[in-house]
């Protein structure tokens, strides 16, 4: 069967502590089929460098100012070439084991079956690579709970490229929450195909919208979109056991500031990691 072209867009501004296990993870499949694009935001801290060793290998990079995740996602769709796109931050990587080659069964059903999203797990970890755990499930399982908020995990999920021809762009008035407005738009009344059994990307866990500092922003824009696309929910059905978290975490960053809220949670979680294996 003839593989997919999937096109893997990473954005980084930054990040050189981990772009190179990020490039590498792309750049070590083997599907002949697979490019990388790569929107640096204008960085100093010799991500740049990084990215310039392996230009030889990467399908199209650039370095230059933008406004932000979205923004670089955005300038990546228009220079992608595949029929799958995948998304990355500078601190995700592909799994180790995952081969794009051996998922092409999944993306053709899905084409076959008119489903233009295709996801597997995600590995979380800390900054020091401790395991916290996996996230993702079957679609028809998590998806009573994604009108809520994002229960799909966004890195190392496959966007067929008709997404954005019908359903338009990442928001880029987003900070923290574009992708989940943009699978909102595309699964309101669509559906997803989930690959059981498959772990596609690790995330470094502690990123812009786990902060503390940002938590208040990241439920007010869940808000937005819930509003900006009519779904209404009881004051009940909105305190899922994350979205308390997601509360709890926002208090305490207004009551010792956000920096003291990041270091708390920080510490939390470093030493739950070295008391017990914990899950996310």
């Amino acid at each position: 069967m003839k593989n997919p072209s999937v096109s893997v867009i990473v954005a980084v501004y930054n990040g050189a502590k981990t772009l190179e296990r990020c490039i590498d993870s792309v750049l070590r499949q083997s599907a002949c089929g697979v490019e990388l694009i790569v929107l640096d935001g204008a960085s100093i801290d010799g991500s740049v460098e990084i990215i310039e060793s392996r230009s030889g290998k990467i399908s199209f990079w650039e370095s230059c100012p933008d406004r932000g995740i979205y923004h670089a996602w955005n300038k990546g769709v228009k220079r992608a070439r595949g029929d799958w796109l995948c998304f990355l931050g500078a601190d995700d990587y592909l799994v180790d084991e995952f081969d794009i080659n051996r998922i092409s069964t999944h993306l053709d059903s899905a084409i076959s079956k008119n489903v233009l999203v295709v996801y597997g797990c995600v590995q979380y970890v800390t900054p020091q690579g401790e395991k916290l755990g996996i996230k993702g499930g079957e679609w028809d399982t998590v998806k009573k709970d994604f009108y809520r908020m994002m229960t799909i995990p966004h890195p190392g999920t496959f966007h067929h490229r008709t997404i954005f021809e019908k359903y338009g762009f990442f928001d880029e008035t987003f900070q923290i929450s574009g992708d989940y407005d943009l699978l909102l738009r595309v699964l309101l009344n669509g559906e997803a195909l989930f690959m059981k059994g498959v772990n596609t990307a690790v995330v470094q866990h502690g990123g812009i919208s786990n902060s503390p500092s940002r938590m208040r922003l990241a439920i007010s824009e869940l808000k937005r979109i819930r509003t900006n696309h009519g779904i209404a929910l009881s004051v009940a059905s909105k305190f899922t056991p994350v979205y308390r978290k997601m509360l709890a975490t926002s208090l305490i960053s207004s009551l010792i500031g956000g920096e003291n809220a990041d270091r708390f949670l920080k510490a939390y979680r470093d030493l739950k990691c070295r008391v017990r294996k914990i899950t996310f």
